[in-house]
């Protein structure tokens, strides 16, 4: 649920140079920061931009840094090095209220006693703005509230007050709206439903905004960039589909959605495809998908890439067939059907079959081969933990 922090900051002077980069640039910029708590360091050496009017979200597990980096850039924490500039000035030790930057936080905290109309208002009052009226029905046209104008915060549902909270902080034109965990109090349904209506929100105002999430599908839906902390640093950053599609570390690959990695080792590499044996059996990857130099990897693959039929069936799905599967469970979850299998080498596969009535459903213990196109495979460094991400996402 959301909390406003009101900021409420004086509008930066656009003619002012930003101190310690000779760059201008319109957007949030960190550069090397950092935040240790004692011996603890909670974000490392963080290098990040975030264009103006963006919708950015900053997504990894408790503990990772993604809330300690936020509230550096709302003035919550002081860094301990590094700089922070917004709009080409640097901001990283000015006063949270002289920042142009305003935080919704989990919890609502809208006046209980005040209608929407005031809880809008509230901030304009305070600073005696003028055209209070105008502003705020603004506000609520764009949230879609209108007709709850005088209404109080609890006749309203958790999704309406999620909106007056958003309403509340843009109402103050902050330079950039920050997100931390703003949809974790709603259920599944009406999570979904206002990651639409915010992005929508974001879209109409062309603010920047900056989401905090551990939630994958949440990132994936609503951000433009999505930047996968873990211990404090970026492991990956990009479009959403670019991560999912093509990982470059186990922690992105298991935490980001799930993914089957199976010991391979490089026998080939061209211009286009590195051929990898798996297990005895030769795979193909597309070489722009494979992230380490040594010959030793983690094959790759997405289960709902991995097609399954009976032993000598041709699938659809021409290049790396993997023989000698046996279903070991099955778990029918209506749009699909979720199989593991166990290969020769002991190891499970998990396999997202699309219930779309063109394959039968196979049962457990039946023998089965597996098939996959080999542009959706990806090689990952061996070096690196297989389980890494796997253990935070089920945690978060």
């Amino acid at each position: 649920m959301s909390q406003v922090a009101d900021t409420s900051a004086t509008p930066l002077d656009p003619g002012a140079p930003a101190r310690g980069d000779h760059t201008a640039y319109d957007g949030l910029r960190l550069r090397a920061l950092t935040k240790s708590f004692g011996g603890f360091t909670a974000v490392r050496s963080l290098d990040l931009d975030v264009p103006r009017g963006s919708f950015f979200a900053l997504l990894g597990p408790s503990g990772c840094g993604k809330t300690t980096t936020l509230r550096m850039v709302a003035g919550l924490e002081t860094p301990t090095s590094g700089t922070i500039t917004l709009a080409g000035q640097d901001i990283t030790y000015a006063k949270p209220y002289r920042r142009p930057v305003n935080t919704v936080f989990q919890s609502y905290a809208l006046f209980p006693h005040l209608d929407i109309f005031e809880n809008v208002a509230f901030g304009l009052r305070r600073r005696r703005q003028k055209d209070v009226d105008r502003r705020v029905q603004e506000m609520l046209e764009l949230v879609e509230l209108t007709s709850q104008a005088r209404k109080r915060p609890a006749q309203l549902s958790g999704g309406q007050q999620q909106r007056v909270a958003l309403a509340r902080a843009l109402i103050n034109n902050p330079e950039v709206l920050l997100l931390d965990e703003p949809l974790g109090a709603l259920d599944l349904k009406l999570r979904r439903s206002m990651q639409i209506e915010v992005k929508r929100i974001q879209v109409e105002v062309g603010r920047t905004f900056v989401h905090v999430t551990h939630d994958q599908e949440e990132a994936m839906t609503m951000a433009d960039t999505v930047a996968v902390m873990n211990g404090g640093v970026i492991e990956q950053m990009g479009a959403p589909a670019e991560l999912y599609e093509n990982p470059r570390s186990t922690f992105v690959a298991n935490f980001l959605g799930q993914s089957n990695l199976v010991e391979g080792r490089v026998l080939r590499r061209a211009a286009d495809v590195t051929t990898v044996d798996m297990q005895g059996i030769e795979v193909s990857v597309p070489t722009a998908r494979v992230h380490t130099d040594s010959d030793a990897g983690w094959v790759g693959i997405r289960p709902e890439k991995v097609l399954v039929g009976p032993p000598g069936e041709e699938l659809d799905a021409p290049g790396n067939t993997i023989p000698g599967g046996v279903v070991s469970d099955v778990s029918f979850v209506g749009v699909s059907t979720q199989y593991l299998v166990r290969m020769p080498w002991g190891q499970e596969l998990q396999v997202f079959s699309q219930n779309t009535g063109r394959t039968r459903l196979f049962t457990q213990g039946e023998p089965v081969e597996l098939s996959w196109r080999p542009e959706y495979a990806f090689l990952l460094d061996r070096g690196q933990d297989v389980a890494a991400g796997s253990a935070e996402r089920a945690g978060a």
